[in-house]
């Protein structure tokens, strides 16, 4: 197999379209494409899988490998092609995960977002939100806002990211791109440094601890806009996941922090074309309007849906809502739709009124 190297594996991936290569001891290379799995036209032994997989590392990347750490970075290939690697350990062999990144940051036209989405990028200060299960393009979408934001305002942007996945050039603004363990020891401690590095807009890769979204919020609140991700599938879930961080007594302050911070929150999931040619966007948006703001406050989230069904007029919609609009146009099929919603009796009410 010595003509088989990494750079022949992520090649590949690339003329195929693939967003995941999976190298692992064994079985052949998998691959993913439009999110589903298949295995590569590709022979080896173990050694040979492994001896890739270790080729990705540094000496000091190898030393944490040994003891027992996973790893997570990104790295450039060929023609300035960037990758994000996790390398991990199961049954005591090695196993690499590499997520194919695209080579162009996409605007927000590209990625056939609605319009509010550049509404939110061009918010002042403020917190907004965009969330999906992994592989849904939640890292795509902020770099198409982040792009925006670079092209249009005159700004200082500071991204935290573990790794970084999208290079920004400074175009109109100024851009400064801090990566967990890299630049800095943690996510938390790279908010509270950013408070003296007079930013504007401040880009967290992800809020996944107490720390993190305390921090967060509170750089919302002293005049930034902040633009961050978590892993949840709704608006109503996204928000009790961040008030369920905090302890019992401080749920009611994290709850108003919020109604005074929250500007919006996209929640998008990739669906397969009805003419299986490719994947296209369906999203969920919350809008931060005083309505909304107010259930927020009171921790009524269980009316938020009816809210963003009522409330078309301010940029809201419900994820049944959008793929029903998908459906409309002839772009996925109804089979697609009841996969990917959430709240099943919802998406019957909007077929029924087709």
């Amino acid at each position: 197999m010595a003509h088989i190297t990494l750079e022949t594996l992520i090649e590949y991936a690339r003329e195929h379209d693939c967003s995941d290569l999976h190298i692992t001891s064994h079985q052949a290379p998998t691959f993913r494409r439009l999110g589903e799995l298949f295995i590569g036209p590709f022979e080896g032994t173990r050694e040979d899988w492994r001896a890739i997989i270790l080729s990705l590392l540094n000496d000091l990347q190898r030393e944490e490998l040994q003891m027992g750490h996973d790893l997570d970075f990104s790295f450039e290939g060929l023609s300035a092609q960037r990758y994000r690697v996790n390398i991990y350990r199961q049954q005591n062999e090695l196993a690499a995960a590499i997520r194919v990144l695209r080579n162009d940051i996409p605007s927000l036209a590209d990625l056939h977002l609605p319009e509010v989405v550049r509404q939110l990028a061009e918010q002042p200060r403020g917190l907004v939100l965009v969330t999906g299960p992994t592989g849904s393009g939640k890292s795509t979408t902020l770099a198409a806002m982040i792009d925006y934001i670079n092209e249009q305002r005159r700004k200082h942007i500071i991204t935290i990211e573990d790794p970084v996945e999208y290079v920004h050039r400074s175009k109109n603004c100024l851009v400064h791109q801090r990566e967990v363990h890299r630049d800095v020891s943690s996510f938390a401690a790279a908010l509270r440094s950013a408070m003296r590095e007079d930013p504007d807009v401040i880009l967290v890769g992800e809020m996944r601890d107490f720390e993190t979204i305390s921090a967060a919020v509170t750089a919302a609140e002293t005049g930034h806009l902040v633009l961050s991700t978590l892993h949840t599938t709704g608006a109503a879930q996204t928000l009790d996941r961040i008030v369920d961080v905090y302890p019992s007594h401080s749920q009611g302050m994290i709850r108003s922090q919020l109604a005074g911070v929250l500007r919006g929150v996209l929640t998008q999931t990739l669906v397969p074309l009805a003419d299986q040619s490719g994947r296209t966007v369906a999203t969920e948006i919350l809008i931060g309007t005083d309505a909304v703001l107010n259930l927020i406050r009171e921790g009524k989230y269980h009316q938020l849906g009816s809210t963003m069904q009522s409330s078309a007029h301010a940029g809201m919609h419900t994820l049944s809502g959008d793929l029903v609009h998908l459906m409309r146009q002839g772009r996925i099929t109804q089979a697609t739709a009841e996969a990917a919603v959430n709240n099943k009796a919802e998406l019957a009410q909007y077929l029924g009124g087709m």
